[in-house]
């Protein structure tokens, strides 16, 4: 299977997976609104996300799969995936144990974690104390999604090794419609519809589980719960792992402290601004961004492994073109019509036209920082292949440093909205930096021709950017009532911005149907 159709087997799956993310997001929009229990749901389904991120699809996995992938072999073979599996069932030794303990020291400790995290709301008097009592509560039942969570990352890495990337790309589906289903069944008042949307996040996590254990073993993987033995591959991915752990940390720690200072500093809705416009900005980030991250990771590691440096550095060409491609459009497309795309989708019921204002600031500066985070997908993995995770950590900490720094300023003049900017400037300052790193050791090198598609690409994506300015400039009266008519313009809207942009990358050579056939057909 060619690379660009394992991106697209992922990214189809994913995009499923948004389309239900989006839908549970307008019920949360409906039956939450923005108020005390939408902040405290934000907050505790954030505090095990925080760990994921770090941990599970964090230190975790870029660990265990370059690890797990080589071992394999770049031809699997019985005697390899022996070897593999081997190697998986010392580290699940480890893994289920230490997320147990942690487990139950987080569920003892919520009080004083959620203190840390949120200051107790003191400055809000009796109306504090009852939000931050909420918290808590839902903290503890969000906390064991990071345990279930855990385990589906592990079973996922060993899955897309072996080029089996459907079930891993489908279980984020399962979350969705769990949570879907609590909005639907359980939503008398706000405050009982977050209490079982906390509850209904631990569920989808044991269904996740189930999916990846079954798919796995349908795969023929094969994993034993061992004893905990600190064997020589235990300890080469810890070693790999403590690295990981201090980047990934580091990034989690700048975005909690985006909710921090949210809670703190600025009035209450601005914690889910902040969510909603990061939900619709993770779209394309997660349909092309992480599918990208997920196949090239195992497959440049397999070619690395065999010594073939020119295969990887190919690989991550085709894929960043592919990535930005799509990417450049989506971003430009979330920043020129931020406010009609919220209004359309979110502004009904608990959700009014200052929310939507507020919202769409956000977006707009999120949207600025997408490509950005989605060329992080392809350069991180020429270092995580390599063993290097040290050196991301290191351009991590320079850059989430200057977002903490702007944000504290931007703040001062943007709101919230300085939050999301922050992040983008800072997304921006990590890919010069890593990039720079990859080019000076000679790891990888963007051709000329990438250069010059990426450029084409950006001149369809600014023919596109004016005419939907002077289609919203003309039609923005048809989005000032709440009817069918406003999600027809919307979807007018895309068309017509989807059909500009792909029609300019036509004219200009950036795209051709032999090049998209080949794309696809070309084996790895």
């Amino acid at each position: 299977m060619s690379l660009i159709r394992k991106i697209l087997t992922v990214s189809g799956f994913t995009l499923l997976s948004r389309i239900f993310g989006l839908v549970r997001d307008l019920m949360m929009a409906r039956y939450l609104g923005v108020g005390m229990a939408s902040d405290a749901f934000v907050i505790a389904f954030k505090l095990p996300n925080f760990f994921r991120r770090l941990f599970a699809e964090g230190a975790f996995s870029v660990g265990f799969v370059p690890l797990f992938s080589k071992a394999l072999g770049k031809e699997i073979t019985p005697e390899s995936q022996k070897a593999a599996e081997a190697f998986a069932s010392r580290v699940l030794g480890w893994l289920l144990p230490v997320l147990i303990v942690m487990l139950l020291i987080m569920e003892v400790a919520m009080v004083p974690v959620m203190f840390g995290l949120t200051g107790g709301f003191t400055d809000e008097g009796a109306a504090g104390a009852e939000k931050f009592n909420l918290v808590v509560e839902l903290g503890r039942y969000t906390f064991p999604y990071l345990l279930l969570i855990s385990l589906v990352s592990f079973f996922a890495g060993m899955l897309n090794a072996v080029e089996r990337f459907a079930a891993a790309a489908f279980a984020p589906v399962l979350l969705n419609i769990v949570m879907i289903l609590s909005l639907l069944f359980f939503n008398s008042s706000d405050i009982e519809t977050a209490r079982y949307l906390a509850g209904a996040v631990s569920i989808s996590g044991a269904l996740q589980l189930l999916l990846l254990f079954g798919a796995a073993k349908r795969a023929g993987l094969k994993v034993t719960l061992l004893k905990p033995k600190l064997s020589e591959d235990v300890r080469q991915l810890l070693r790999v792992m403590a690295p990981a752990a201090v980047g990934a940390g580091i990034m989690q720690i700048n975005l909690l402290a985006d909710i921090i200072i949210a809670a703190r500093l600025l009035p209450e809705g601005s914690v889910t601004w902040l969510f909603w416009a990061d939900r619709l900005a993770q779209l394309p980030l997660g349909v092309i961004g992480i599918a990208v991250g997920t196949v090239l990771l195992p497959s440049i590691s397999r070619l690395l492994a065999a010594g073939d440096n020119e295969g990887a550095v190919a690989q991550q060409n085709r894929s960043l073109e592919f990535s930005l491609l799509i990417t450049l459009p989506a971003a430009t497309a979330l920043g020129m019509i931020a406010y009609p795309l919220i209004a359309t989708l979110f502004e009904r019921g608990a959700f009014t036209a200052t929310d939507t204002q507020a919202t769409s600031f956000a977006l707009i500066a999120y949207a600025i920082g997408l490509p950005a985070y989605v060329i992080q997908k392809t350069l991180t993995p020429a270092y995580f292949a390599r063993g290097d995770t040290k050196t991301p950590v290191i351009y991590a900490t320079i850059s989430l440093s200057v977002n903490l720094v702007l944000n504290l300023v931007l703040i001062q003049f943007m709101a919230h909205a300085g939050i999301a900017a922050a992040t983008a400037i800072a997304a921006w300052l990590n890919i010069i930096l890593l990039y720079g790193g990859l080019l000076k050791r000679g790891h990888f090198h963007v051709e000329t021709q990438t250069w010059i598609n990426c450029g084409k690409y950006i001149v369809a994506s600014a023919v596109m950017a004016t005419g939907l300015f002077y289609a919203g400039t003309t039609l923005h009266h048809l989005f000032e009532t709440d009817n069918w008519q406003r999600i027809a313009t919307l979807a007018g809207f895309v068309a017509f911005g989807s059909t500009l942009y792909f029609a300019s990358a036509f004219a200009l050579g950036a795209l051709n149907l032999k090049q998209i056939r080949l794309a696809v057909s070309r084996k790895n």
